[in-house]
């Protein structure tokens, strides 16, 4: 899993090798070349990183001054996005995308590299505005290449696709690196390939495909670089080829992986972008309920509220038209979980936990993974309710089914509860699930 370096300041520190002692360090002796008085010490920088308390802006000259930032970054970017280290996104437009896709390849690849876990608000907003306003470029046919994607190739392409997407978790775990390689040789036929312009743009909009797909699978081992190099190539396709639907679906998944990480700020402003451009009632419910989230985690339980009332009125508009493959699987269940957990985040216990009965009752048996986040959810609803039998009975069964297929980032969240069971070590059984969580 990747480094948890959850904050720009953390990261500029690492990038350089320096403590936190070697930041202050940096920054008196700025101070004296400037005339000036620099209070910071060693937990003036945890309070920064941890997001307690924000330098004011003499002290972020003394930290700019320490890194060799420019003046001109601080005047340009607010704190914390003009620190170094911050990394854009490759550019939409048809002359990035095959750019998009090999470093995304790299990231996946680099398994040394240890970066910054996620854009920052301020760059995912900015690569959501250019999905939103950027007007994509006519497709152009490739006039050479050595090989030629005629209509049996790219047909049968696509079948191979859409069934590797849709291999369940258990499965998929087994099966990423034929689905990596498929993308791979995609690329290649973007990049070198005979076609024309309506076969190009359905190269596009499978590499779209198989990118978001490579991404959840690198997001669920907990590799969150990766990731996000993975879902910034499938916008970047989706984008040329002109598919609103599939690019509103990346952004959500920018999104889920915003409020995973507890970074809910993140994740609002792309769900807007992506609810003004897509129109079908199964995804715009699906994007309500990812907002929802955001809103709850950040406390605002009005907005909240709004769009939990909006999902689940979207979710039951009638339509002939079929949803786009990234929200199909969205039902009632996961309405109702969700909503659940959004009641958590806001103190709610009892209808949280009402909520959270439900959908796991409505859900299908063979959504494993959805599944064990969901007893994740349901276990953590029943600590704060004091039942520590219960929880733990659900805290071993939601950790049983991550193990069996292979998703670290779940392990995490139920070792994530392991703080919430520890005043309860008297009771049977807890010490030894608190080993167990050790152990993983």
């Amino acid at each position: 899993m990747d480094e948890p370096i959850r904050h720009p300041l953390a990261y500029a520190r690492f990038l350089r090798d320096w403590s936190q002692s070697d930041l202050v360090t940096r920054m008196h002796q700025a101070a004296r070349r400037r005339g000036l008085r620099c209070g910071a010490d060693k937990a003036a920088v945890s309070r920064w990183e941890n997001d307690r308390k924000k330098p004011d802006v003499e002290t972020q000259f003394l930290i700019a001054d320490a890194f060799d930032v420019p003046v001109s970054d601080l005047e340009r970017y607010p704190w914390p996005h003009w620190l170094p280290g911050r990394e854009e996104p490759v550019p939409l437009g048809s002359a990035y995308t095959v750019h998009a896709l090999r470093d995304a390849q790299r990231a996946v690849m680099d398994r040394e590299r240890r970066t910054f876990l996620t854009y920052s608000a301020l760059t995912l907003a900015g690569l959501a505005s250019q999905w939103a306003d950027l007007e994509p470029e006519r497709l152009t046919t490739a006039a050479e290449g050595s090989t030629r994607v005629d209509e049996e190739l790219m047909s049968w392409l696509e079948e191979t696709g859409a069934k590797l997407s849709a291999l369940p978790t258990e499965k998929r775990q087994h099966m990423n690196k034929l689905t990596e390689a498929h993308l791979d040789t995609v690329t290649d036929l973007l990049e070198g390939g005979r076609y024309n312009e309506t076969t190009e743009r359905r190269l596009h909009q499978l590499a779209s495909s198989l990118a978001s797909t490579c991404g959840w699978y690198r997001f669920d081992q907990g590799q969150h670089y990766a990731a996000g190099k993975l879902w910034t190539a499938a916008l970047s396709n989706a984008h040329t080829a002109r598919d609103r639907d599939q690019g509103a679906g990346v952004l959500a998944d920018f999104a889920y992986q915003a409020i995973w990480l507890g970074k809910p700020e993140s994740a609002v402003g792309p769900l807007s972008q992506a609810l003004i451009h897509t129109r079908h009632p199964m995804a715009r419910s699906l994007l309500h309920l990812r907002r929802a989230r955001a809103h709850a985690a950040m406390g605002n339980a009005g907005a909240c509220h709004d769009d939990l009332k909006a999902a689940e009125e979207t979710l039951l508009t009638d339509t002939r038209d079929p949803a786009p493959s990234w929200c199909r699987w969205m039902s009632t269940a996961d309405l109702a979980v969700d909503s659940g957990q959004c009641m958590l985040d806001l103190g709610q216990t009892e209808q949280a936990r009402a909520r959270i009965d439900e959908g796991l009752l409505l859900l299908p048996g063979s959504r494993d993974k959805t599944r064990g986040v969901f007893r994740t959810y349901e276990a953590r609803s029943l600590l704060q309710a004091r039942e520590v039998e219960q929880a733990l009975v659900v805290s071993n069964e939601s950790l049983n089914v991550a193990r069996r297929i292979g998703a670290h980032r779940c392990v995490a969240l139920v070792r994530d509860l392991a703080p919430a069971f520890r005043p309860y070590k008297l009771v049977d059984g807890v010490p030894e699930f608190l080993e167990r969580l050790r152990s993983c």
